[in-house]
């Protein structure tokens, strides 16, 4: 292994033991979205986006948030709109805090426009569970 390939490993692994039980993943259909961008002094911007799904098979929804920091540039984010089909991989909060139900956006996979948010190389590929009748 080169040197590029064992850092990238080891910062992985680090990343992985410290929000290893906080990692989540989960698929469904937006039922709104909010963006809010914030500019101080001209000089530094904030993007938030927030984020209201609907699982599938499910009855609850899980509200997220997207919170991006950049100087002198706006940060942008995918176009998501109400229906449309998405994966979002987050952290789930620290328990104890006030913010308990809302999810911390790493990335978003928008699967009706087949765009990410962070580029990822693999494909994603729908499994639906068959149930077997005895």
């Amino acid at each position: 292994m080169s040197f590029r390939e064992t850092l990238a490993k080891k910062y992985a692994e680090t990343y992985y033991k410290k929000y290893g039980d906080r990692l989540t993943q989960f698929s469904g259909h937006v039922l709104s979205i909010k963006t809010t961008t914030k500019t101080i002094l001209w000089i530094f911007n904030v993007l938030t986006v927030d984020i209201v799904v609907k699982p599938e098979r499910s009855k609850a929804v899980i509200k997220c948030r997207y919170k991006a920091k950049k100087w002198f540039k706006m940060p942008s984010f995918i176009d998501v709109r109400q229906g449309h089909s998405v994966i979002i991989q987050g952290l789930k909060p620290k328990k104890g805090k006030e913010s308990t139900e809302v999810i911390q956006i790493l990335n978003v996979r928008n699967l009706t426009t087949k765009v990410d948010l962070i580029p990822i190389d693999q494909k994603i590929q729908r499994v639906q569970q068959r149930q077997f009748i005895k």
